[in-house]
């Protein structure tokens, strides 16, 4: 198993020293999926929630958060996002959520499409709370990376 990189040889936790990578041009692509009614969704599709156009929201929040991803998680690096886009959609039993996030840098963007998907989610319960408490988040998971030294990976 590989040492992990925010622990030190001493045991204590650390930024990650990456001024010795290459700037080289970095992608993930993470999804998530909130389960809810079929009288929950159609609300959602319908624009006529209480708060507003719930897909649109979502994906604006979900851009924000992955930019503010080294705010809410200790260890990462603030990085120059070059692309951010999430993308909520239809799917059976609820709403699917995917965020596609690139940046040219030293170190990758899981995190930061993580995080876009996570609160993108959030933010449909919380649009759609008052119609349904019941509705469940699931499956948030990276699907796919590219760029750095540890080169492309997918989930398929």
């Amino acid at each position: 198993m590989s040492r992990l990189t925010h622990i030190d040889e001493t045991g204590r936790a650390h930024m990650v020293d990456v001024s010795d990578k290459a700037v080289t041009t970095r992608e993930a692509v993470a999804e998530g999926f909130v389960r809810m009614t079929p009288e929950t969704l159609a609300l959602a599709l319908s624009g006529d929630a209480k708060k507003g156009d719930v897909r649109a929201t979502a994906e604006i929040a979900g851009i924000m958060a992955a930019k503010r991803t080294s705010e809410l998680i200790p260890l990462c690096h603030p990085l120059m996002l070059s692309k951010v886009e999430v993308r909520v959609a239809e799917a059976e039993g609820g709403l699917s959520v995917t965020a596609r996030v690139r940046t040219s840098g030293q170190t990758g963007v899981e995190m930061e499409a993580l995080t876009a998907v996570s609160v993108a989610c959030l933010t449909i319960y919380d649009m759609l709370k008052a119609a349904e408490k019941g509705m469940v988040i699931e499956a948030v998971r990276l699907t796919a990376k590219s760029g750095g030294a540890s080169g492309d990976w997918s989930a398929a």
